[in-house]
């Protein structure tokens, strides 16, 4: 039997923030590691609704403030190329 999966207040925010950009459930599953089907099942638990057709989303404000730590935008960006795309931000043990 598979192991129940308890789901993390930022794991549904992640869901609502991603599906309200348009993103696909194949997207968002493999940014939360788990199968299409789990992620389709748990946005429609909590409500996350695609944006309505023709829907732009406002450009970025260049006066917010920086993003955390770790955050998968940041973090993508830093690695994207390199040995380390496609490893979570954390997993990550650099050894001098």
């Amino acid at each position: 039997m598979p192991k129940k999966l308890v789901w993390t207040d930022a794991q549904d925010t992640t869901i609502r923030r991603l599906r309200a950009e348009g993103a696909t459930w194949d997207t968002i599953a493999a940014d939360l590691h788990v199968t299409r089907w789990t992620a389709i099942e748990r946005g429609r638990r909590i409500g996350a609704r695609p944006p309505p057709p023709g829907f732009e989303p406002p450009p970025d404000d260049p006066n917010r403030d920086p993003l955390p730590a770790g955050h998968p935008i940041a973090w993508n960006a830093i690695v994207c190329g390199t040995g380390l795309e496609d490893v979570p931000y954390g997993s990550v043990v650099i050894k001098a």
